[in-house]
């Protein structure tokens, strides 16, 4: 349900991004021409160790000391399989991955611009001249729209991205659906997905195409983006009682040990 909200949020946002592009802006800002390619990867690097530090510094004021990770005790090739890998082993994939979408692709990794072409197509589909938007007045959107999901770089890599993920629940043990949601959780699912979807194209992506993608371009979207989703998130976690979701988010994370024992 979320994805499908989402879907129609991103194609709701491909249809006001004309006036959001209208409105007065900022020029954009490269660190690497600020400071030169070492000099912008250095002022990132920067950045992470602070927010790394800051984060640190907080957890041990509030807990005392740094909850260790959970001690595993599976062997090498059933972690393999089932998790959890190490958060070095997540890293380097990110980073792989990026690098493969900017050779294959010829740009940063994205996710969220194919919604907005699988929402417009079923709109199209149904009738409505979608072609006939600001947004698909490109001749490379234009031709997007016209051609097969399978042809989109983007489209592909989230169709990979949903079955990996199947993939891995499966190995793990842990998929078992639920088909039963409470009213105000599934009003939450719709609301927070429509909500994701219209803020990701205006942002120009989310938090892989916005975020992940401009820090590592060396962008100051991409920091702008983080700031932004970060006071977005102590938002929704406040908001998260009134739709009869849990904070379990907010305990401590030994206390978060315990239940995942």
């Amino acid at each position: 349900m979320t994805l499908l909200a989402f879907i129609g949020g991103s194609v709701v946002g491909a249809q006001h991004l004309p006036w959001w592009e209208a409105a007065p802006a900022l020029r954009p800002v490269s660190l690497a021409a600020q400071f030169g390619a070492v000099g912008g990867l250095a002022v990132s690097l920067i950045a992470f160790a602070g927010i790394t530090t800051g984060t640190m510094m907080l957890e041990r004021r509030r807990h005392g000391a740094l909850v260790p990770e959970r001690a595993v005790t599976a062997t090498r090739w059933a972690r393999l399989a089932q998790g959890p890998w190490p958060l070095v082993a997540g890293a380097l994939g990110l980073a792989l991955v990026n690098i493969a979408t900017l050779v294959l692709a010829g740009r940063p990794w994205g996710v969220t611009s194919a919604f907005a072409l699988w929402g417009s197509k079923a709109l199209a589909a149904a009738g409505v001249d979608v072609a006939a938007w600001s947004y698909w007045s490109s001749a490379a959107r234009a031709a997007e729209l016209r051609a097969s999901v399978l042809t989109d770089v983007t489209s592909v890599m989230n169709f990979g991205i949903m079955i990996g993920a199947f993939a891995a629940a499966a190995c793990a043990g842990r998929f078992a659906p639920r088909w039963r949601v409470p009213a105000r959780s599934l009003v939450a699912a719709l609301v927070g997905g429509l909500f994701l979807g219209y803020g990701a194209r205006i942002a120009y992506g989310c938090n892989i195409g916005a975020y992940f993608s401009g820090v590592a371009s060396g962008s100051l979207h991409g920091w702008l983006w983080f700031v932004a989703a970060f006071a977005g998130n102590m938002a929704g976690t406040g908001l998260r009682p009134l739709f009869g979701l849990s904070v379990e988010h907010s305990k401590p994370l030994a206390q978060h040990a315990r239940v995942g024992r």
